[in-house]
């Protein structure tokens, strides 16, 4: 036992030697670095003003904006003049202007232009702030009341951005483990608000009441299976009234009958069809009224 010992303490100390010898090469290869290593001389040629001046002359930089191609040449863009309204000028000829949403002639309108500088004059040019905080104002609440007794509904709320409004309406409601029947054809903002609710999508083609209904029978099939499961989740039914992307009419009056046979909650988003549709402009409002 004595012999182990000495021959473990023999190693141990041997190794603590080497150690040390490391320490001391590294160290001494450190000082050797920062003081006698020698720095290296740059050769440097200094240049007259008559060489600087030539090599200024000769320097061709590359442009800002690289050059178009024969392509973007063979466009030949068209200037508007005026206002954007029903109709627009471009290049002394009149055309129907078919490029934006002013489906109701708002845009042009004299009295509006009025109304709406009178109204800039009072309140300023924005809200200047949230709804729920500061950005609230009598004229926004006198809107209110007014829209949802031209809806026909218990209450309206304004949203300071359109964009805003589908995108969270829908994550306010659906939520993960829910369940959000979307038509493929539904626009950006509702892409976003379908993102944000973490729910999960199901997807029908375009229109399409009968793919629609194929999904949900087989969302019927699974909950028959597991009623306690079922009982935890919500399904949701997203569409838009007249589609952005292709300007299409939802089969409103199906999608309806679908809602009340399955049980779903339905969403649809009325940016372009609010104001166009009907005879009043509320034809769907008007048909939710009815069922």
């Amino acid at each position: 036992m004595e012999s182990v010992g000495q021959s473990l303490s023999t190693t141990v100390t041997a190794l603590s030697s080497i150690h040390y010898f490391i320490e001391a090469a590294l160290i001494a290869l450190v000082v050797y670095l920062l003081v006698f290593r020698k720095k290296e001389k740059h050769s440097t040629v200094k240049l007259t003003e008559e060489q600087k001046e030539e090599l200024i002359s000769e320097w061709n930089p590359d442009p800002l904006v690289p050059e178009l191609n024969y392509q973007e040449l063979a466009r030949k863009p068209k200037y508007v003049d005026g206002k954007m309204g029903k109709y627009v000028q471009i290049e002394g000829k009149e055309y129907l202007n078919a490029g934006t949403t002013n489906f109701l002639g708002f845009v042009g309108d004299n009295r509006i232009e009025e109304i709406a500088k009178k109204t800039i004059f009072k309140y300023g040019v924005g809200s200047c702030g949230p709804r729920g905080f500061y950005g609230t104002v009598d004229v926004h609440l006198d809107l209110e009341k007014e829209l949802a007794e031209f809806l026909n509904c218990e209450e309206a709320v304004l949203y300071s951005y359109g964009f805003a409004t589908i995108a969270s309406a829908i994550p306010a409601y659906a939520k993960r483990g829910d369940i959000i029947f979307a038509d493929k054809g539904v626009n950006f903002a509702i892409q976003k608000g379908l993102q944000a609710s973490r729910s999960r999508i199901e997807w029908f083609e375009h229109n399409d009441t009968e793919d629609l209904e194929r999904l949900l029978k087989i969302q019927e099939d699974k909950d028959r299976k597991d009623p306690k499961k079922a009982s935890k989740i919500r399904r949701f039914l997203v569409v838009e009234g007249l589609y952005a992307k292709t300007a299409d009419i939802c089969p409103l009056k199906r999608l309806l009958e679908l809602k009340w046979k399955y049980k779903v909650r339905i969403f649809i988003d009325e940016s372009f069809s609010f104001g166009v549709l009907g005879k009043t402009g509320r034809e769907t409002i008007t048909r939710m009224s009815s069922n």
